[in-house]
C-alpha cells in the first residue's frame, strides 16, 4: 500500500514478516482453544456443574476474556506467542486494550456467524498480509515476531 498511514512491513519487500503466518495463526488458534477448554473445565466445579448446561456460552465468555487480556498484555494470545506471531496496528504499534477488545469482538462475531468466519479464513489464506475479516476492518496484521528482531 502506498498509504502513508500504513507503517507495517510490505509483504513484497519484507516477506519474512509474513512467512507461514496463515499456518501459525491456525496452530495458535488450536492452542488457544485447548487453553480455553481447559479453563472452562476448571471453572465447572465453581458453577456447581450447572455450567454443563451452558458450556458453549461458558467457553465463549472465557474465550473472550482470555483473548482480550492476553492480547492487551502482549499483542498476542498465548498460542500466538508460542508460534512467535503478534498483532500490529496500521501504525505498527502493539494492540492497546481498546484495539484488543474491538478485534476480539469482531473475531467472536465472525465465529458466531459461520459464513463470516469462513470468509475470514479464506482471506487469511489468500491475502498477501494474511489478514482476516477483523484485521481488514481494523487495519491490523499478524506478523512474525522474530522477523524484526
Amino acid at each position: 500500500m502506498n498509504d502513508p498511514s500504513w507503517h507495517i512491513p510490505d509483504p513484497d519487500l519484507q516477506p519474512e514478516f509474513y512467512a507461514d503466518v496463515p499456518l501459525k495463526r491456525l496452530l495458535a488458534w488450536v492452542v488457544d482453544v485447548v487453553i480455553v477448554f481447559a479453563g472452562a473445565i476448571l471453572v465447572l466445579p465453581f458453577t456447581a456443574f450447572t455450567g454443563l448446561f451452558f458450556f458453549p456460552l461458558l467457553m465463549l465468555a472465557l474465550g473472550f476474556a482470555y483473548r482480550v487480556i492476553t492480547i492487551t498484555r502482549g499483542s498476542a494470545t498465548w498460542g500466538m506467542r508460542l508460534m512467535a506471531i503478534e498483532f500490529r496496528t496500521v501504525t505498527g504499534s502493539r494492540f492497546d486494550s481498546t484495539t484488543a477488545f474491538a478485534h476480539t469482538g469482531l473475531f467472536t462475531l465472525a465465529c458466531l456467524i459461520s459464513p463470516l468466519q469462513l470468509l475470514s479464513i479464506i482471506l487469511i489464506a489468500i491475502d498477501k498480509r494474511a489478514q482476516g475479516l477483523p484485521d481488514r476492518m481494523l487495519g491490523t496484521v499478524v506478523l512474525n515476531r522474530r522477523a524484526g528482531q
